[in-house]
C-alpha cells in the first residue's frame, strides 16, 4: 500500500469514535477542489511515505486509546492490498472506517463479504451522470450508482456526503442525488472553503461557497428523502 501519510489522532473522522487515518496515495479522479492534492498522483507527488511495519507498530502501540482506524485518501480501493491491510487492522481489534468516492464498486464488495470494514463514507460529488464534466473525462455513471446500492443493502454503518461548491453541486443536483439515496440513514452535506485546491484554475474568478442559508434550504430539501441530514 502507498500510505502517504498518517493522523495519529481525529476526533471527526470517524463518527463517534477517536481515530487514526491512513492517508493512501493515489486517486482516479481530478476533482477541482480536492483539499489533498499532494494525494492524488501517487508517489511521484506525496514521496513521503510510511512503511506499513511502523503503521502496524504504531497501531499495536495506541490500543486501548484508538477506538478505531479510518482508511482514506487519494482513493483506497486502487489499492492491491487493501483486504489484507483491513484484515491486519481488524486483527488489532479496531474496527475500521472506509473513506471512497464509490468507483470501484467489487472492492467494496469484496470489503463488505469479508467483514473488513464496519463504516463506509462514500463522497457523492455530484449527479452522476455529471461526472464526465466535472469529476473525469471517463468515469461512467453506473459504478457509482451500484456502489450506492451496495452500500445502502450491505448492513454495515454509512453516510454519504456531498461537497457543495458550485456548479458541480446545485439544489438540482442534490435532488438528482437524493433520487439516488432515498431512505439512506445519513447524508452529509459539506461546505467548500476555497483554499488549498488542486485545480485552483477552476475557481478563478467567482464565489464557488454556498451561503449558510443556501446550505440550510439544501439541508431541507434532503431531509425528506434521508433519515438524517446534517451540514459539516
Amino acid at each position: 500500500m502507498n500510505i502517504g501519510g498518517i493522523q495519529k489522532s481525529s476526533l471527526i473522522d470517524y463518527p463517534g469514535k477517536v481515530s487514526s487515518v491512513i492517508f493512501c496515495s493515489g486517486c482516479n479522479f481530478d476533482c477541482p477542489y480536492c483539499h489533498n492534492p499532494a494525494l492524488v498522483a501517487g508517489p511521484s507527488t506525496c514521496p513521503k511515505h510510511v512503511d506499513p511495519d511502523r503503521l502496524f507498530g504504531f497501531l499495536h502501540q495506541r490500543r486501548g486509546f484508538l477506538d478505531g482506524v479510518v482508511v482514506s485518501g487519494g482513493e483506497p480501493t486502487l489499492q492491491p492490498d487493501l483486504l489484507d491491510i483491513c484484515r491486519k487492522i481488524k486483527e488489532l481489534d479496531f474496527p475500521v472506517k472506509l473513506d471512497t468516492n464509490g468507483s470501484k464498486p467489487r472492492v467494496i464488495k469484496s470489503l463488505v463479504e469479508a467483514n473488513l470494514v464496519d463504516y463506509i463514507a462514500m463522497d457523492l460529488k455530484t449527479d452522476p451522470v455529471l461526472y464526465q464534466s466535472y469529476i473525469k473525462s471517463d468515469c461512467r455513471p453506473d459504478p457509482i450508482v451500484e456502489s450506492i446500492e451496495l452500500i445502502m443493502d450491505s448492513g454495515v454503518d454509512y453516510e454519504f456526503r456531498t461537497t457543495c461548491v458550485k456548479p458541480i453541486v446545485t439544489s438540482r443536483t442534490v435532488a438528482n442525488i437524493l433520487q439516488l439515496i432515498t431512505g439512506a440513514r445519513l447524508y452529509a452535506l459539506q461546505r467548500f472553503r476555497q483554499s488549498e485546491v488542486l485545480h485552483p484554475e477552476f475557481f478563478q474568478p467567482g464565489n464557488f461557497e454556498s451561503s449558510d442559508d443556501e446550505m440550510l434550504e439544501l439541508k431541507m430539501l434532503a431531509e425528506q428523502s434521508v433519515e438524517e441530514c446534517l451540514i459539516r
